[in-house]
């Protein structure tokens, strides 16, 4: 992160020694770790955060889905009597364009 050399690292001790005296510098030091810590915690929350928000946008349908495996299914049984029956497969659908088949279908049922 920083290229801090020994030879820095000494001149700021020596610095914060004087600044702060003897007394102050070890609860200096332990206060400075526990935020670096705390900062690090926090960063690695976002991190992860940010991680599972773009898996979900990258693949929003999965092989957990109930409704992904359903059209799955369909999808392959559809294959499957085609085959049977000596005709040609038909082109594959993907997943978004039989759900939005799908709700097509259930409106016009409804209406």
């Amino acid at each position: 992160m920083f290229d801090l050399g020994i030879q820095e690292l000494i001149v700021i001790f020596i610095v914060a020694l004087l600044v702060f005296g003897p007394k102050r510098l070890p609860e200096l030091g332990r206060t400075l770790g526990k935020g670096i810590a705390e900062l690090k915690k926090a960063m690695q929350g976002v991190k992860e955060q940010m991680d599972a928000e773009m898996d979900e946008i990258k693949a929003p349908l999965t092989l957990a889905d109930p409704l992904y495996r359903q059209e799955r299914k369909e999808q392959e049984k559809a294959q499957d009597e085609t085959r049977q029956t000596g005709a040609t497969e038909p082109a594959e659908e993907t997943p978004a364009e039989t759900s939005s088949a799908t709700t097509k279908e259930k409106e016009e049922q409804k209406g």
